[in-house]
């Protein structure tokens, strides 16, 4: 078999981003869905509600945290399909841009899997209440609110990246953009967002729910994209 016939038969990387992103999309949903049903506390909850689910849900925390490392290898795939697409524009800013956004999903992955680690350890031992569990709580809640800059950054971007390669619409960029700000804002109020249940925490909420609709429209931007010319 040749080269040329290689070149030829090989995947695809805006299908196998495109893919990735709506199966990375599906597992943090999934994840949700089994978690929050069975009672995960919000962030800022108090102890003895920490201390309650996580002596009681072992087995919730488990299997929702059985997706976590797909997911992981999921938006890992998605970014790196989506920089190989947005990089043949040829556009040094797309491919700058696209670089930043590549980068924050690396970063929210490490972030998260902290979160998860951090779950884990608090089902495991049964969150039998005290400083530990308080302190093990709050660095989860730190954690995850924190971990919004890094979601901001990813969606800030690749949809700079998108709209400039031409791979995403407008609405679509600007959706990312509205959830970046969302979520950094989250972020930066984590001082008081951790600090106990408010309406601040709908900020990161509110961004997140736009993230996963923004995932799953770009992994189908990617699948209907044609390969953008190579340029120097």
């Amino acid at each position: 078999m040749t080269h040329k016939d290689l070149t030829h038969t090989s995947p695809d990387p805006a299908r196998i981003g495109g893919f990735a992103a709506i199966g990375f999309a599906v597992a943090i949903v999934l994840g949700n869905v089994i978690m929050v049903p069975a009672g995960l506390p919000s962030t800022g909850s108090p102890l003895d509600e920490v201390t309650a689910f996580f002596g009681t849900e072992s087995g919730a925390v488990g299997v929702g945290s059985a997706v976590a490392p797909a997911a992981w290898v999921l938006a890992t795939v998605f970014g790196a399909g989506a920089l190989a697409v947005l990089r043949r524009s040829g556009r040094e800013d797309a491919r700058m841009w696209a670089a930043a956004g590549f980068a924050g999903l690396l970063l929210q992955n490490g972030a998260f899997s902290g979160v998860v680690a951090i779950r884990l350890a608090l089902a495991s031992t049964g969150a039998e209440g005290g400083p530990a569990t308080e302190a093990l709580w709050a660095l989860h809640d730190a954690l995850f609110t924190l971990n919004g800059a890094f979601l901001a950054l990813a969606l800030t971007g690749m949809s700079v990246a998108g709209r400039r390669a031409g791979v995403i619409r407008r609405w679509h960029g600007a959706a990312g953009g509205l959830a970046a700000v969302l979520l950094f804002g989250s972020a930066s109020l984590a001082a008081v967002v951790t600090d106990g249940p408010g309406p601040l925490g709908l900020l990161g909420l509110g961004g997140w729910l736009i993230w996963v609709l923004w995932t799953v429209t770009y992994g189908f931007a990617l699948l209907r994209s044609t390969r953008l010319p190579a340029r120097p």
